[in-house]
């Protein structure tokens, strides 16, 4: 009983209790400024090539185009500040702004459910366990890679030309061909076939989701008696919403932006009839064939308007149809 107040006597006061040990002195302090100091200039000067990248090759030509499309700008001259006329010009007086709206609109309703649906049939095929799954997924996927070059389209103007293989498969039957590239009611067709053609992409990703669900939901469906109908709408849709939301938007931004098989198949004129005049093709005849660059550029910053309020639309309905597991 004696020896407990002399014990509390010699503890040190309360807050000063290791103070001494765990502060840091000035000259420690000092060190961690400099290496703190040393390590954000560090990063600055590796990332010192992303800025100079962004400012130079993406910020300021966004700028720059924005500026032009409130100009008339032939590419020689000085851009003549003219106010919103092009924008006014595009919606009032150029009926073939309005035709290039509506190939892609069209373009882009038929493309968009014909490469999701193709590309989710052969995931669910390909999920079924097969051999060899891998050679084919690569094999699969390669259209993915080759689909938007020019040589793709420059063979698919052969295969559905007058004289090309499509015709001379149909001949097997007797049936007469015609050259569908050429034709103004079947040349869209043809492109919107290559672009479902290369669904490798969406496909990969699609297979990837159908990974991810449990194999247990499936043999307790199967225990109550589901048949495979009732199975996919009942737990394979419900858990691909996600892939399907992430793999829709993907696509529908790129039909919008779809150039190379339109311009090369119709030699960059939209032709036959207009009918394969998508809206890039439009911008670029207007960019750099007729070099109105500030009539162009209103048009690009149309497309980005439009691509920025469907984007939107999308994430805003995603709410109601994309099911993350963790909702109720």
């Amino acid at each position: 009983m004696t020896v407990q107040p002399a014990i509390i006597e010699q503890l040190p006061e309360q807050g000063s209790f290791g103070s001494d040990s765990l502060a840091p002195d000035p000259e420690r302090r000092r060190a961690m400024k400099r290496n703190r100091l040393r390590n954000t200039l560090s990063a600055y000067g590796f990332l010192t090539p992303w800025f100079i990248g962004m400012i130079v090759i993406t910020l300021g030509p966004i700028i720059a185009s924005l500026y032009l499309s409130f100009t008339r700008y032939d590419l020689i001259g000085t851009p003549d500040w003219i106010g919103v006329d092009n924008y006014v010009r595009l919606f009032e007086r150029d009926p073939r702004f309005l035709k290039s709206v509506g190939v892609t609109i069209m373009y882009t309703l038929l493309s968009v459910p014909g490469i999701l649906v193709f590309s989710l049939l052969l995931a669910l095929f390909l999920n079924r366990g097969l051999r060899f799954l891998g050679v084919y997924r690569a094999l699969f996927y390669i259209p993915s890679l080759l689909g938007s070059s020019v040589a793709i389209a420059v063979l698919w103007l052969q295969v559905f030309g007058s004289n090309g293989i499509f015709n001379a498969a149909l001949s097997i039957f007797g049936i007469d061909g015609r050259s569908w590239v050429g034709n103004p009611d079947t040349a869209l067709y043809t492109i919107v076939a290559l672009a479902i053609w290369t669904f490798g992409s969406t496909m990969v990703i699609f297979l990837a989701g159908l990974r991810q669900i449990p194999a247990s939901y499936y043999e307790a469906a199967q225990i109550d008696g589901a048949n495979r109908w009732q199975q996919f709408w009942s737990i394979t849709f419900p858990h691909l919403t996600p892939v399907i939301f992430f793999n829709g938007l993907l696509v529908i931004v790129n039909s919008l932006q779809s150039f190379t098989p339109a311009y090369v198949i119709s030699g960059g004129t939209g032709q036959p009839a207009d009918s394969l005049l998508l809206y890039t093709v439009y911008l670029y005849q207007k960019g750099f064939v007729d070099f109105q660059m500030g009539y162009a550029s209103a048009m690009a910053w149309v497309l980005l308007l439009a691509l920025g309020l469907i984007t939107g639309g999308l994430f805003w309905s995603a709410r109601y149809w994309v099911f993350y597991g963790e909702d109720s």
